[in-house]
């Protein structure tokens, strides 16, 4: 195979020599073998020149059908190529991962009309692997048990018992597994309190195994945007304890949806304490011969770190709609963490006394050394409590405190802005009533390229969108017989998006009492794995996929998706991190709710028109609230040129 797709100049430069083949792409072959050309692409491809060429960041938003992926993948391909390093195409979650690399999806198609052999592998969250350690944990249980017995049986041969290098291979997929609930899933599905470092079973583990396969990519590693902040998060901590970082050295990243990559940033930079975990890990040292010294603080932390979590369960306090409890902090919790990092140093103090000594493990020893400087950090963020968002999540094995840093801007400045390598934000969504400055701030960037071209759809002929006005306010009633009256009018074929997984659950628990849609067949999210959902709502043309996570990126044209319902408007939750964003602004509705809510709900609307033969509706169920009218307004801002908001489902009728 010729390392690239054209003719290679060493006289010229490279990235206008792609840009050329580009162009051909789009104008020639593409049309050749029945594409339609596209302006938009073109344009597209020239303003991506110049970022590759000057390696910088680019906002590159591009409506619905221009064929953004298609551009952004060329050029990311050829780069990879001419720099010998893969190119980094990080998607909004697992699903859009899958989508892209789907059988008919974009890279399908340049393998099969450009002639081109793409090496793109996926690099999956760990997440989305089964953990041996909980497997057997689960099948051993009190639920499913045969559920999870069964998948013992069917893991590879080479995991229980010895087997040579070259028969090892990837397995434990979370997709691997579609008919699974999330529920079930995660009681084996690894979390990050499974203590890889120690497991024997690490080398067969499914997800270390794909690390492997992924690293080898020539092209394209696609992977979550979770998964590239973890990648950037860890990468230190992973080489000082002689681990390989999560990703391989690349040459340029694609932020496929990237107004969403501010929260998975802050996802990653979370720190999770929990006093089980800690107790289980510094105990470990008492195993060994150690000094009474260490001893006696190693018991003291135990207490502390007991005091500390007692302490917090009475500074909680639940948040309607959300497993996230708000911690109230007051003089006798922060007492108790800097007693508990007060013991911390002391030991980290001790153990540079015991690695003398060369009585501890050296590696159990810089397991826990690693811990102890990760809580460190973690609870140093509680000298500036205005700096940091923190919350706790409650299970039966006591709460968990997670910590983040109010902003991740420092952080990806550092760590993302400075590589001097190529960074592209694609979406249909990055600008608010035409400005970038919403996501550039969000992410602390000063200095980008950017450009946008509209969708060259007939939205005016191709869709209808409503926004009833209630007699009551718009009830749960109320909202549930429009939906009803909305699936009746298309015969299924819809997708109802929700904001909270609550407001699913209410709707799948209500739906079953009317008869309208006794014969419908309904998909909700967290009954299976996610992108078999999809692909089975996708072939059953007649049926309804109810979901909380595909406002971005689901791509299914034809007449499968001729209905869109947004049951409320995406506004932010009432957690932690958006309490936070509005405590730091002087007009939170303005500057924070309001441009997340009209960002997020134009990505809902893009689901519905994905190709120039989709015809559809979409139907707003936004109850009654004292801003309404003042919504409205900014709704119509949101839609095409030619497209009404209408107060009535009647109106067209």
């Amino acid at each position: 195979m010729e390392r690239y797709p054209f003719e290679y100049d060493h006289t010229r430069p490279f990235s206008q020599q792609v840009s050329d083949w580009a162009a051909d792409v789009f104008y020639d072959i593409l049309p050749e073998a029945g594409f339609e050309v596209r302006d938009e692409q073109i344009y597209m491809a020239f303003q991506l020149e110049r970022a590759f060429s000057e390696k910088q960041v680019i906002f590159a938003e591009a409506g619905v059908g221009t064929g953004k992926t298609l551009v952004y993948l060329l050029y990311a391909i050829c780069y990879a190529r001419y720099t010998r390093k893969p190119a980094v195409i990080a998607c909004a979650d697992e699903s859009l991962i899958e989508q892209l690399v789907k059988p008919g999806g974009d890279i399908a198609k340049l393998n099969e009309y450009l002639n081109l052999t793409i090496d793109a592998r996926l690099g999956k969250s760990p997440d989305q692997y089964v953990c041996l350690v909980k497997l057997d944990t689960a099948r051993y249980g009190y639920e499913d048990t045969a559920l999870y017995k069964e998948l013992y049986g069917e893991l590879p041969e080479f995991v229980n018992t010895p087997a040579a290098m070259q028969s090892f291979y990837p397995y434990g997929d979370r997709k691997d597994y579609p008919h699974m609930t999330d529920e079930q899933w995660d009681r084996i599905g690894w979390d990050t309190f499974q203590d890889c470092f120690v497991c024997e079973k690490r080398h067969r583990c499914g997800q270390t195994l794909s690390r492997d396969h992924y690293r080898r990519s020539a092209d394209l590693i696609v992977c979550s945007h979770d998964f590239y902040m973890e990648h950037l998060w860890t990468y230190e901590g992973r080489k000082r304890e002689g681990q390989l970082p999560l990703l391989p050295e690349h040459c340029s990243v694609v932020f496929d949806e990237g107004h969403l990559l501010e929260s998975a940033a802050q996802k990653a930079l979370t720190y999770k304490l929990k006093h089980v975990v800690f107790e289980e890990l510094i105990t470990r040292l008492l195993k060994g011969e150690v000094r009474e010294s260490l001893a006696v603080l190693i018991d003291e932390a135990i207490d502390r770190s007991e005091s500390m979590f007692n302490v917090l369960e009475n500074q909680v306090d639940a948040i309607p709609g959300s497993e996230r409890k708000r911690v109230l902090l007051n003089e006798q919790l922060l007492q108790e963490i800097r007693f508990f990092q007060e013991i911390l140093t002391s030991i980290e103090e001790e153990l540079v006394f015991e690695s003398e000594l060369y009585t501890l493990n050296d590696y159990q020893l810089r397991i826990v050394e690693e811990h102890i400087e990760m809580m460190q950090k973690a609870l140093s963020l509680f000298q500036h409590s205005d700096k940091l968002i923190c919350w706790a999540i409650e299970s039966v094995t006591g709460l968990t405190l997670v910590i983040m840093p109010r902003t991740v801007k420092e952080v990806l400045q550092e760590r993302v802005f400075s590589t001097r390598m190529p960074i592209v934000f694609s979406s249909a969504t990055l600008s608010v009533e035409g400005s970038f400055d919403y996501v550039a701030d969000s992410m602390g960037l000063d200095k980008y390229l950017s450009f946008s071209v509209d969708s060259s759809y007939d939205y005016a002929e191709q869709m209808k969108v409503f926004m009833p006005k209630w007699p009551f306010g718009g009830t749960f009633s109320e909202k549930m017989k429009t939906a009803v009256s909305m699936l009746v009018r298309t015969d299924g074929r819809a997708l109802i998006l929700f904001r909270t997984k609550d407001e699913l659950q209410q709707f799948k628990k209500e739906i079953v009492h009317y008869p309208e849609c006794e014969g419908m067949r309904f998909g909700f999210e967290g009954d299976k794995e996610i992108s078999h959902l999809i692909e089975a709502f996708q072939h059953d043309e007649q049926s309804v996929l109810c979901a909380v996570s595909l406002w971005e990126g689901l791509d299914i044209p034809g007449p499968s998706l001729s209905n869109v319902i947004l049951w409320s408007l995406p506004f932010p939750p009432q957690d932690p991190v958006f309490m936070a964003k509005r405590h730091s602004v002087k007009n939170p509705f303005e500057e924070v709710d309001l441009p997340y809510m009209l960002l997020r709900l134009k990505q809902g609307m893009g689901r519905l028109i994905r190709s120039r033969g989709d015809r559809g509706v979409i139907t707003i169920l936004c109850e009654e609230q004292p801003q309404l009218e003042l919504l409205r307004e900014h709704i119509s801002g949101l839609l095409p040129a030619g497209v009404q908001l209408q107060a009535s489902i009647d109106e067209d009728e």
